[in-house]
């Protein structure tokens, strides 16, 4: 069983794209964030002729989430988060796999940027009610794959060039502690507990050459709970979508269960 994550920066302007990505790839259920359009004017047809269902919290002109998936989804909840500027950030939804009941929670997080503004109180804020969501949700359910866009660069191995991001809202300590936080709650960076320290940028910037260059860094992520640990055969990031033609400036994550 293959999960995607994928910051698409805007699911009707990349349509063929992501099409394009299922039929060659084929995942099971993909968690899409930044999808920018609102829940009518998502592509559901696109998705439903590709047998993919599709469940969505959208938003008009930026953020949204949604999953589509070839299973049935249960539970399917948009309010893990209440969050006071009413953006759409965080949808999820459980599965049967392996007789476990698996919850699955797709994140956009807050940029943050400029850092010692509003900006960078609401990311602090929103990553705090995560957490508290998240210790609550680990309580009722050991089996937990957390993925998105998070919009935080976990330590300097994984960006290209750490002294520029030193103080930007991705790299500063406080809000790479409150990732330490998730994970001492029961899970593990899916990516580095298969690959340790091996490169593996999931963006790169549209300007100056980023991606032939290659200058880039990894902020999207899988943390899977410790219990799901033993049926994680692979975690891959899949670079062919980015060098396509009007890529997504992120890339797709995937992780394999067995």
């Amino acid at each position: 069983m293959i999960i995607t994550s994928w910051n698409v920066n805007s699911v009707r302007a990349r349509i063929e794209n992501i099409k394009n990505y299922l039929k060659k790839y084929s995942p099971d259920i993909v968690m899409m964030q930044e999808i920018k359009t609102e829940d009518p004017t998502f592509p559901y047809d696109d998705f439903s002729s590709l047998e993919y269902e599709s469940h969505v919290f959208g938003q008009k002109s930026y953020n949204g989430v949604a999953i589509i998936s070839k299973h049935k989804l249960e539970n399917v909840r948009i309010d893990l988060i209440k969050d006071k500027q009413k953006q759409s950030r965080i949808i999820s939804a459980e599965f049967k796999h392996k007789k476990k009941n698996i919850q699955i929670i797709n994140i956009y997080t807050p940029n943050g940027n400029p850092v010692d503004t509003d900006k960078y109180t609401y990311k602090k804020e929103w990553l705090d009610n995560l957490i508290k969501q998240l210790k609550s949700l680990s309580k009722k359910n050991e089996n937990i794959i957390l993925g998105g866009d998070f919009n935080i660069i976990p330590s300097a191995e994984d960006v290209y060039n750490v002294k520029s991001f030193e103080d930007d809202a991705l790299f500063r300590l406080e809000i790479r502690k409150k990732l330490r936080e998730m994970i001492n709650l029961g899970f593990h960076d899916a990516y580095r507990h298969i690959h340790g320290d091996k490169e593996g940028y999931t963006f790169w910037d549209y300007m100056r050459g980023a991606w032939q260059k290659n200058n880039g860094m990894r902020i999207d992520h899988f943390l899977i709970s410790n219990s799901l640990l033993n049926i994680v055969k692979d975690v891959n990031i899949n670079k062919d979508p980015r060098g396509k033609e009007k890529p997504s400036d992120h890339t797709p994550i995937e992780i394999e269960l067995a």
